[in-house]
């Protein structure tokens, strides 16, 4: 009998090539793809991404999308309990495990694993140690097609907001970026790919800087 798994879902690069490999790989079913969303402007928090852009993709992916709100200002003990609420309502539905889209940052999978083991599901890491390098050129290479919407400017200048990943932007990256942005500098949006059934329409709005340091490139 197949696991059923629902996808941690930001909308952006990692977490599509983490869904394309539970796709891939026998003994697990997807149910649904997840998503938190900022009640301040009803968008990923970091990725900037709004509701419709990822209900737009998870329409082209052929998978329902679950939305968890998160309060704007909220403490880490007020997310957890959402989070939990949330996880605990999927496993009553017969969810077993969540799939995440992380490459190597052990505390973030730490963090991820011990709040998932506390109440009976498992966490799923797909990409986890791939060679980051050459991961980003694998995404380009098959495919799909994504552009930055956030860029951390404590980390990569913000110019790079609103461009496409492709191999020409890879190749203007400083060596202290990593290509993936595992580290947080830049995130992106997936529109295109060979897991989608067609591609997802966008309108490309005006950079703004968050915070004196995030400059968005918003979608809609």
């Amino acid at each position: 009998m197949k696991e059923n798994l629902i996808v941690a879902w930001s909308g952006g690069k990692d977490c599509t090539l983490a869904l394309q490999e539970i796709q891939k790989t026998e003994g697990y079913s997807i149910s649904a793809l997840f998503s938190s969303i900022s009640e301040e402007d009803d968008r990923v928090t970091m990725h900037g991404i709004p509701r419709k852009l990822l209900e737009a993709q998870a329409r082209s992916l052929g998978y329902p999308l679950a939305v968890v709100t998160i309060p704007d200002r909220c403490s880490e003990e007020q997310y957890q309990t959402i989070m939990q609420q949330a996880m605990e309502g999927w496993q009553e539905h017969g969810i077993t495990g969540v799939v995440f889209g992380d490459l190597y940052l052990d505390e973030i999978r730490a963090y991820r694993e011990q709040n998932l083991e506390q109440i009976g599901l498992k966490a799923i890491f797909p990409l986890w140690g791939r060679d980051t390098y050459a991961l980003s050129h694998d995404f380009i290479n098959l495919g799909y097609r994504a552009v930055i919407t956030c860029v951390d400017t404590d980390q990569l200048v913000g110019r790079f907001a609103g461009r496409e990943y492709r191999s020409d932007l890879l190749d203007e990256l400083p060596q202290s970026v990593d290509p993936c942005g595992e580290n947080g500098e830049f995130h992106t949006f997936v529109y295109d790919g060979p897991i989608f059934s067609r591609r997802v329409a966008f309108k490309r709005g005006k950079p703004h800087l968050k915070q004196k340091r995030f400059n968005y490139y918003n979608l809609e």
